[in-house]
């Protein structure tokens, strides 16, 4: 029946076990009543037994079909020539995979109507070729980020609030064998020796897992996806996440070669914001970009990507963002754009943005413009670089010109809360200007922000660095908008 892509001589399903024999016992002699007993228990009303209502029903049903894809899995790992499937197509894939799931469920004598045999094929499909339940929130456009809390309870991220799916693995082995199909087709391992793991997906999504005995309730496992379709300055003012003014603020900066750093939270927008900000570098340019996962889609025709490298079990082999960026600086590059500073790298960051690599671009994790500057203090000192503090500030003050800062709101909606300049030192401290900021006023009824952007009135300390340039900003941009 089968076609090319069965195993030769596949083993067929063993005949059922034959029954236990019965074995009779005698029961010992039930000890007399007491007759109030008796009366009292003729008193008491007859229970009866609980009737399962429509979602005991539905939830019973979906943890049988559950099985019987378990089942049926099993048997397609023992079919299927795993070999050949290399080269097949989608569709002769899933004629075959039809054709051995209709012949086990004839099998075991088990009658699915039409959209559950359609359902479950797709559910074998997925659990051949990709990633079994997350194969189905992976594709879904409108989730940004996958949380699996143990095999019962998975959680997306749409329009940043959190939301409980109804799609569960069977058990902890299904999801510990969902999380080493991901690992090993990228060269790694997870167990208890080695219970944690990061990579990166064959879409480029971000991939990070926790395995028992450090992970207490199961496995934990979060899914940053890929946006296939970069967002672009255009698209990002339409959505509201700055304005047409900062957009052209931005523009002149970047095109300048300021130093540029975009700081915020954790899924506040920081990477989409970079790569926005990299579609004014002019195409001429030799970029290299340095990350732990290769996310930035950069559209210049000069770019050299490099991505670190964890050591592998033994501790070797290791290479760091900081061994990355001290080779970049030997490469001829015009820019350098880091996709994280997150420790002793920031160093060789701020060396190479004060040493002719004008226009260099990173990411930081911080609150607000000042804490970011605080932050690179704190990586210089845990870089164990004994540096008196003034001369610290000084490095910093010289080398980053531009703080821009993403925020998640409350309601989800991201935001660029601020642009600030960085002007120089006054003394012992950094001193600092802001030109554009987010302006809160309150909240809908039903929790949504009311805010506006608004230029803070302060001139720019880099217009006329943006007039030799050909950048001559109006000064119209630089007024604070009036209250209506």
């Amino acid at each position: 029946m089968f076609s090319k892509y069965k195993k030769p001589n596949a083993p067929k399903d063993a005949p059922a076990a034959a029954g236990r024999p019965k074995v009779s016992v005698t029961p010992a002699a039930a000890p007399k009543v007491d007759e109030a007993r008796k009366s009292l228990m003729k008193a008491m009303p007859e229970k009866r037994a609980a009737e399962a209502g429509p979602v005991d029903k539905d939830k019973r049903r979906k943890e049988r079909l559950s099985e019987i894809k378990l089942e049926l899995h099993k048997s397609l790992l023992d079919n299927l020539n795993l070999a050949a499937l290399e080269s097949a197509s989608e569709a002769e894939l899933r004629n075959e995979i039809n054709s051995i799931a209709n012949e086990s469920l004839e099998e075991m004598g088990i009658v699915l109507n039409r959209d559950e045999r359609q359902a479950l094929s797709q559910d074998l499909f997925f659990e051949v070729t990709g990633l079994g339940p997350l194969e189905t929130l992976l594709k879904d456009p409108s989730v940004n980020d996958i949380l699996v809390n143990g095999p019962q309870q998975i959680f997306v991220e749409r329009d940043g609030k959190l939301q409980l799916t109804d799609i569960t693995f069977k058990d902890e082995k299904h999801l510990l064998r969902i999380i080493d199909k991901i690992v090993s087709a990228v060269g790694r391992r997870v167990d208890e020796s080695n219970p944690y793991v990061d990579a990166r997906l064959a879409d480029g999504s971000r991939f990070n897992a926790m395995v028992p005995p450090i992970a207490v309730d199961g496995s934990l496992v979060s899914i940053r996806k890929f946006k296939k379709d970069k967002l672009g300055i255009e698209e990002l003012v339409k959505f509201g996440a700055f304005t047409e003014e900062m957009a052209a603020y931005l523009q002149a900066a970047v095109s300048t070669r300021l130093n540029v750093i975009v700081s915020g939270g954790t899924g506040s927008g920081k990477t989409t914001t970079l790569n926005a900000l990299s579609g004014f570098i002019d195409d001429a340019e030799r970029i290299l970009t340095i990350e732990d996962t290769a996310e930035l889609q950069l559209q210049q025709t000069h770019v050299g990507r490099m991505e670190s490298r964890p050591p592998n079990v033994e501790g070797r082999g290791g290479v760091s963002q900081r061994d990355c960026l001290k080779n970049a600086l030997r490469m001829r590059p015009d820019r350098i754009i880091v996709g994280e500073t997150r420790g002793e790298e920031v160093i060789d960051m701020l060396q190479a943005m004060n040493t002719g690599h004008d226009g260099s671009m990173t990411t930081i994790h911080a609150n607000s413009a000042r804490d970011g500057v605080s932050r690179l203090e704190n990586m210089i000192a845990m870089a164990g670089i004994e540096m008196p503090l003034k001369a610290m500030r000084s490095q910093i003050s010289s080398a980053v010109n531009l703080i821009v800062q993403a925020s998640r709101l409350q309601d989800g909606s991201r935001r660029m809360t601020s642009i600030t300049e960085i002007t120089g030192m006054e003394g012992d401290v950094i001193s600092m200007q802001e030109i554009f900021r987010y302006q809160r006023v309150g909240l809908t009824p039903d929790n949504k922000i009311i805010g506006h952007f608004t230029a803070t009135g302060v001139r720019s300390h880099y217009s006329d660095r943006f007039k030799l340039w050909g950048y001559d900003l109006p000064p119209a941009i630089f007024e604070p908008m009036v209250a209506e």
